[in-house]
């Protein structure tokens, strides 16, 4: 079976030896509404560099209008106003990037996204302004943030929902931003605020028509409500439910996608950036069998196959910035060689260098095959991946292609104030 697999990796992929090498996976696309591109890391300098290069060629020559990435909304708003040029004030791009203080800060306080983002704002500089490119957070995670947002904007403006909002903030204060702390007490005392937040959510949804301004206020506040409505469960649930927690946030991240596209109308094309495990359809994998659905498998179901175009990412060997236990400082750790039989090993054995392989209808029951596929998070222990780092897939029902390089370099984090969340 690896014979023939390793066979027809080395029949159909495309050597990577050039940015331009990636016009191949441009070429295959056609109308596809979103495109999913994945990291088996959240550590990987390459990962980010080639998605950003994917990402210039999709904007370029695809129409796409946004993008919306693995990070909380109130930081990358921050970025969004920087390259729609909304901020008239001289900005230094490194400090707003170290904003991104919320554990894991590597994740998007890091050197390789400064040119990306200076290249959307260079891009943006020449479009009319509905023709900006925007770049959008879609996590869950930022719930004091978002409320303080919530309650900065409706004082701005004299609403008459800011007091549903700060009776809201108010119930979140004996927490002290804890997120676990208020997760025991919503969850096993009954302390919890849900009815507060949406009761928040539907004076902002039924009142949203008071909002339709310049700078994109209305989106902002919208989402940040349903942020902290969402956020609100999230929290309250995985003290006692990981896997129903994991679903819970890959439905908000959808959700939050859906509004971005609302707000775009009929120029809505999105480049989602995430994790593997999120764009990479659970269905293909073992998740399935733990009840647990994703971004990529949600976003099939609701808009179809044919409008979704869903890239996976992985490496043989390298290096990489991780932890090796939650909340703790990041280490630049070494990556070992792919695992006997991993698909990250084919792909090696087809040819020790980087290349694109796209299933097609004729490759795709060669690779049909449930096989393991490297999966690297935050916290990570080389020596002992083998338990718990290879996650059995179906790679051609996973993906649409795979971006393989073979040996990657640690992410550049900034220096970062860190916030433990």
């Amino acid at each position: 079976m690896h014979k023939k697999m390793i066979q027809a990796i080395k029949d159909d992929a495309i050597p990577i030896l050039e940015t331009s090498d990636l016009n191949s996976l441009i070429d295959v696309l056609n109308d596809e509404k979103y495109v999913l591109l994945g990291e088996s890391s959240h550590g990987t300098s390459e990962f980010y560099k080639v998605r950003a290069e994917i990402s210039k060629k999709l904007i370029v020559d695809k129409g796409f209008t946004f993008l919306a990435v693995e990070g909380d909304w109130p930081a990358c708003q921050q970025l969004n106003r920087y390259i729609k040029g909304y901020i008239q004030k001289e900005t230094n791009l490194l400090k707003m990037l170290r904003s991104f203080n919320r554990w894991p800060t590597w994740m998007w306080a890091n050197e390789e996204l400064i040119d990306f983002i200076e290249w959307l704002k260079e891009y943006n500089q020449k479009q009319s302004d509905d023709q900006k490119v925007g770049f959008y957070g879609i996590d869950v995670y930022s719930l004091w943030e978002s409320m303080e947002e919530i309650i900065k904007y409706l004082e701005k403006i004299h609403s008459p929902n800011l007091a549903a909002a700060k009776k809201a903030f108010s119930c979140f204060e004996p927490f002290n931003r804890r997120a676990e702390k208020y997760g025991v007490a919503a969850s096993f005392y009954g302390e919890g605020c849900h009815d507060e937040v949406i009761q928040l959510l539907t004076d902002i949804s039924i009142n949203k028509h008071m909002y339709l301004d310049s700078e994109e206020n209305s989106l902002n506040l919208e989402v940040n409500a349903l942020i902290t409505a969402n956020a609100e469960n999230y929290y309250r649930t995985m003290v006692v439910n990981d896997n129903e927690s994991w679903n819970i946030r890959d439905r908000h991240m959808v959700e939050v996608i859906n509004k971005i596209s609302n707000f775009y109308q009929n120029k809505a094309k999105g480049i989602i950036w995430e994790h593997n495990t999120h764009v990479g359809d659970a269905r293909a994998t073992d998740m399935a069998d733990e009840g647990m659905v994703n971004v990529g498998q949600i976003l099939r179901e609701q808009q179809g196959n044919d409008d979704i175009f869903i890239v996976g990412f992985g490496t043989h060997r390298g290096t990489v910035i991780a932890a090796d236990e939650w909340g703790v400082n990041f280490e630049r750790m070494i990556v070992p060689p792919a695992q006997a039989g991993s698909w990250e090993d084919l792909m090696h054995k087809a040819g020790p260098h980087d290349k694109l392989l796209i299933f097609t209808q004729k490759n795709r029951p060669i690779f049909n095959r449930r096989i393991g596929h490297r999966a690297i998070g935050v916290v990570y222990h080389p020596m002992h991946e083998q338990y718990g780092n290879y996650v059995p897939s179906l790679l051609p029902k996973r993906y649409d292609a795979f971006v393989f390089i073979n040996s990657t370099n640690a992410l550049s984090p900034l220096e970062v104030e860190t916030v433990f969340l």
